[in-house]
């Protein structure tokens, strides 16, 4: 299905006291790029959080943030106390205040003072906990990101596919008026003659020769097949399973380069009127391209 770049998903997800609220957004880009804001306590996970994205998407500027919440009931079972360490400090003071003749006033709230005796042990650095309910509520917000990319990608189908249907009713005439090229080019080649004192027959030598070098310079009919070929195969990818942007992108770059030769080889007021037409919309489809992925 045909997906815009445009899109936006929020997810949320709950599990053992920890919840995780998901937002991702995206805009147009040629490449895939994702910035994701994280807090510190998450930054570990930020490359298990691009993998999932470049599963999801593969084209545009994917911005995510996450916010973390821990109920303090799960903080509470952080609380650990060092015993054997504590008591190891312990030891030591006494013996130390027993050598230098000093008081052993050493009482519970000193504990609070050695060196890692009290932890907390962060509920957000544990990955066992974290990761289940991070990817879950990511998970969620890349689907509705991806969902909404979809409908907008639906709604730039309808218009493209218009558009396409514009631009092979605009190339019609112009195969239909290339054969008789030569000939109005002949008309007024012979009648400039006239007008100048010339008199030429239709089988005049320089004259055959003339006319030829003209229909091999203003010959479009291969320009004209090619660009039918681009303007079938862009219909195809509009309902391609896999990303079609570059693929158009490419497409409408030929076709500009193909109608353009078109103008500047064809000598007819008609072609060229059409010409114009073509390019003017074919910049509307060059436009829209530039949102899908």
């Amino acid at each position: 299905m045909l997906r815009s770049m445009t899109g936006y998903g929020r997810g949320e997800a709950a599990a053992g006291g920890i919840r995780v609220e998901a937002e991702v957004s995206s805009v147009n880009r040629k490449q895939l790029d994702v910035r994701l804001n994280l807090p510190r306590s998450l930054a570990a996970f930020e490359s298990r959080l691009v993998e999932l994205v470049q599963v999801s998407v593969s084209r545009g500027q994917v911005s995510g943030g996450v916010a973390l919440h821990v109920s303090s009931a799960a903080r509470r079972k952080g609380a650990r106390v060092d015993r054997p360490l504590a008591s190891a400090y312990v030891r030591e003071l006494r013996e130390a205040a027993m050598a230098l003749g000093l008081r052993d006033d050493l009482a519970a709230s000193v504990l609070l003072e050695l060196p890692d005796v009290v932890r907390h042990l962060d509920v957000e650095q544990d990955a066992d906990d974290i990761w289940p309910v991070l990817r879950l509520a990511f998970r969620a917000a890349l689907t509705q990101l991806v969902a909404m990319r979809e409908r907008e990608g639906g709604t730039l189908k309808r218009d493209l596919d218009l558009r396409i249907s514009r631009l092979a009713k605009v190339l019609m005439p112009v195969r239909k008026a290339a054969p008789a090229v030569v000939g109005k080019y002949r008309v007024a080649l012979m009648d400039r003659l006239q007008r100048a004192g010339v008199t030429v027959t239709a089988g005049d030598p320089q004259l055959v020769k003339e006319l030829a070098v003209f229909a091999d310079r203003s010959d479009i009919s291969e320009e004209i097949t090619r660009l039918e070929s681009h303007l079938k195969q862009a219909r195809g990818l509009l309902s391609a399973k896999e990303p079609a942007g570059r693929t158009l992108d490419f497409l409408a770059q030929e076709m500009f380069r193909e109608i353009n030769t078109i103008g500047s080889k064809a000598n007819d007021v008609v072609i060229t009127r059409r010409v114009i037409q073509f390019k003017t919309e074919l910049e509307r489809i060059r436009e829209q391209v530039q949102n899908i992925e």
